[in-house]
């Protein structure tokens, strides 16, 4: 690979000649591929079970391993299942570094297109709040969909600018990822188009941006917290020039040290920040500081409760302030969305959320427990401790649990994944390389006997999605844009 004269003398003023020289002889090597297993479905070991090839565990990501060139686990139904994520090594350091944990309200700033976030929501096991947002409209998409293919049960999304976000949540986060954008130096052996990149966006604009995100993180970060600023870039302007330029602006953090693991690299100025070199560990090029908010101190009373929390309560601080009055949404947790995605005004009427009660009796072995809403026909749980979010563009509100139309519920493939199989009452386990799974995945109808309603399809006991038995075959309903092709 052949760098930019100002690009290389950096390099070698930062490597000296003979680790230029390994650099540059690595980025003529594959890169390493990685995978990380989705510990919201099952145990590592359980997992590892069903995994028929080779992987190799990455020391600093617990769930992370690498694998051959040759595997192609994009390929096999397990991925459809969402088993796994496809995740290069090294940018699986920043949320492990973070050590996000049930319970807590975490953000991830800079979220899309979702692999970090997926990673925060398994070490988070479901309890707490994790907001996940993005400023790109268009990259919201697929932030949505790997969260709700990994069965995110307790995510919500937003698409706003940084600062907006600041004045919604004020000293409300235990912890903050901020995973910025940069001048992409690191991922010029994984993806060569980098390089232009490089030349169009250089260090001093990225700079600006990542100045912001700080300022922006540190305002929405509770004493005591925690936050990861990390890049993909070797840039030293966006790496431990902007950690010092933020430490000096913000006189109430301090600079921990962050984990440090064979192949990793101290900073060269701030010894407590972590640089990933290509040529020296097992992955791509990655920044990242972990720092502390010191002011004052969070007690294990400002943690989310483990499980659901009272209804009244959550709706209260969800901004959610009017209640169903029916006796079975209010064991329920209901209350009516106080306003759009968009926050526009509320509807004036509360809307009728028996349609999903029924299914929920109908179908499930016990009901979902939590604080759920009803918003244009779509339902909705609600994480606990969620704020008043009016005024904030929302991509999603919460667990998407499906939609209300003439009287039906019609349950969402995100319910699908994020359900526990023995939580629906009829079951249909599919094996993992089998023919049946291939055309269930691909919409086809499955010519196989069960007791009618709706059923969930599984593969190896995960969920896949729903379908709806007749009694002598099942009607696919797998949602249409998940399908193979």
């Amino acid at each position: 690979m052949r760098l930019p004269a100002e690009l290389s003398a950096r390099l070698q003023g930062q490597l000296g000649g003979e680790g230029l020289a390994a650099f540059l002889s690595c980025m003529e090597q594959t890169p390493v591929q990685g995978l990380r297993l989705n510990t919201l479905k099952g145990p590592v070991p359980e997992l590892l079970r069903l995994t028929p090839f080779p992987l190799t565990p990455i020391p600093w990501a617990p769930g992370g391993f690498t694998y051959a060139p040759d595997v192609r686990p994009a390929k096999l139904h397990l991925y459809q299942a969402g088993i796994y994520y496809l995740q290069e090594p090294s940018a699986m350091a920043p949320a492990a570094a973070l050590d996000a944990k049930p319970g807590e309200r975490v953000l991830d700033l800079c979220a899309a297109p979702g692999g970090k976030t997926t990673q925060l929501a398994s070490a988070m096991a479901g309890e707490g709040l994790l907001v996940a947002n993005d400023n790109s409209l268009k990259r919201l998409k697929p932030l949505i969909w790997n969260l709700e293919h990994w069965g995110a049960v307790n995510a919500v999304v937003t698409n706003e600018e940084p600062h907006r976000l600041a004045a919604a949540f004020p000293g409300f986060f235990h912890k903050i990822l901020i995973d910025a954008p940069c001048s992409g130096e690191g991922m010029l052996r994984k993806e060569p188009r980098a390089l232009a990149g490089w030349r169009k966006y250089n260090g001093e604009a990225c700079r600006e941006i990542q100045d912001r995100l700080l300022d922006a993180a540190a305002a929405m970060l509770a004493p005591g917290g925690r936050m990861v600023y990390s890049t993909c870039t070797f840039n030293p302007l966006e790496n431990e020039e902007a950690v010092e330029a933020f430490l000096g602006r913000q006189q109430g953090f301090r600079l921990l040290p962050a984990p440090i693991y064979e192949g990793w690299l101290q900073g060269r100025v701030l010894k407590d920040c972590r640089q990933i070199w290509p040529h020296l560990a097992k992955g791509e090029g990655q920044f990242l500081a972990l720092m502390e908010k010191t002011a004052g101190a969070v007690g294990s009373a400002d943690v989310l409760p483990a499980g659901a929390a009272g209804a009244a309560n959550a709706a209260r601080a969800a901004g959610f302030a009017d209640v169903l009055p029916a006796g079975a949404a209010r064991a329920a947790g209901f209350a009516r969305a106080a306003g759009s995605a968009r926050g526009v005004s509320p509807a004036s009427q509360p809307e009728d959320p028996s349609p999903f009660l029924a299914f929920m009796g109908e179908s499930f072995t016990r009901p979902l427990e939590g604080d759920f809403t009803v918003t244009g026909g779509h339902v909705y749980r609600i994480p606990p401790g969620l704020p008043d979010m009016a005024g904030l563009k929302l991509g999603r509100r919460g667990w998407y649990l499906g939609m209300i139309r003439n009287g039906r519920f019609r349950p969402s493939q995100p319910l699908a994944m994020g359900i526990r199989a023995e939580r629906m009452r009829r079951r249909l386990d599919l094996e993992p390389f089998g023919e049946h799974a291939e055309r269930y995945l691909r919409g086809e109808t499955l010519m196989l006997p069960g007791e009618k309603g709706w059923t969930l399809v599984t593969l190896a006991g995960f969920p896949l999605g729903f379908g709806r038995q007749t009694g002598d075959y099942l009607k696919n309903e797998y949602a249409g844009g998940w399908r193979l092709t």
